[in-house]
């Protein structure tokens, strides 16, 4: 598929320029994108997003990064909620720092394309990718379900995630920044009345989140989960680039090891993995791989 012996042979830059060569002759573009993706962006849960965001928490119970935050054992729910609500505001309804996402969407907008992610910051959606080309198959921060669950049905969060970044002292510029105002002290609770309770069986709400067996796979999973099936059935014969990007180990089952196996499969398909560490491919689709350990953001605003 390549006009070499062995990708492993050649250069950073040559590699480059074969991927490019790949995109230009690809008739349709499969990303399977992950964590390194949104990390490329920006979306960073350590350092100083953290501590401008969670300074209090972390002063308070000592964890240094927003994951581990997620999930203490907060005593009340108020507070459980004064985390999360800062959490989701700030990594589903803020922009990232970056314009990785953008400059993807500039690369594959011409392109018959999908998206198949685990990552649930809505970033594709934000950048102007097609809701109907996307498959959130890990869940989505915008989303609320009964913790149960009692049903299978999900809730849009936006409006109460606001009220509760406001309820802890938070006003919320034109752009959308939160700001802390000129002598006003955060308060790492929110009031009991936006505290988010199932409409069905009055239990806790949860986020719409694969975690465990709780997880709710709504009408809105199915129907994307039908959509990517039906467009790689009618694709499986085309020119197809399997574009991986910021893919780990931690599930590699949803989209590496599943890219893996059509490329082998499809005669016409290649595949092509960015992520900050250089990933092995198996040998029998070598020839038609490139991989590359670069920041994802930097080789797409190359290209």
């Amino acid at each position: 598929m390549f006009d070499r012996k062995c990708v492993k042979s050649v250069g950073r830059l040559e590699r480059i320029r074969m991927l490019q060569e790949a995109l230009n002759n690809a008739e349709v573009v499969v990303i399977g994108a992950g964590a390194g993706l949104s990390i490329s962006a920006g979306f960073l849960y350590t350092g100083e997003r953290f501590d401008k965001y969670f300074y209090d928490f972390s002063q308070t119970y000592h964890f240094k990064d927003m994951y581990s935050g997620g999930f203490y054992p907060y005593k009340t729910l108020e507070e459980h909620w004064a985390y999360w609500s800062r959490y989701i505001y700030i990594n589903r309804y803020m922009n990232a720092p970056k314009p990785v996402y953008h400059e993807l969407y500039q690369l594959v907008k011409a392109k018959e394309y999908f998206v198949l992610t685990t990552n649930v910051d809505h970033c594709f959606q934000r950048a102007g990718f097609d809701k109907q080309r996307l498959f959130y198959t890990q869940g989505d921060y915008g989303l609320f379900q009964c913790s149960v669950p009692c049903h299978q049905n999900t809730y849009d969060n936006e409006e109460v995630v606001r009220k509760m970044i406001e309820a802890q002292g938070y006003v919320l510029m034109e752009n959308g920044e939160p700001v802390v105002p000129e002598g006003v002290t955060l308060r790492m609770e929110i009031l009991k009345d936006l505290v988010p309770c199932c409409p069905i069986c009055q239990k806790p709400m949860a986020m719409n989140l694969r975690a465990d067996s709780t997880f709710v796979e709504d009408a809105g999973w199915h129907r994307g989960a039908e959509r990517y099936q039906n467009f790689l059935n009618q694709h499986s014969e085309d020119k197809v680039l399997f574009l991986e990007l910021g893919v780990g180990y931690n599930t590699p089952g949803i989209i590496k090891f599943n890219f893996w196996h059509m490329v082998h499969e499809w005669k016409n398909a290649v595949y092509i993995c960015l992520n900050a560490k250089e990933d092995d491919v198996p040998e029998e689709i070598q020839e038609r791989s490139i991989c590359l350990a670069v920041d994802i953001g930097e080789v797409l605003k190359q290209l």
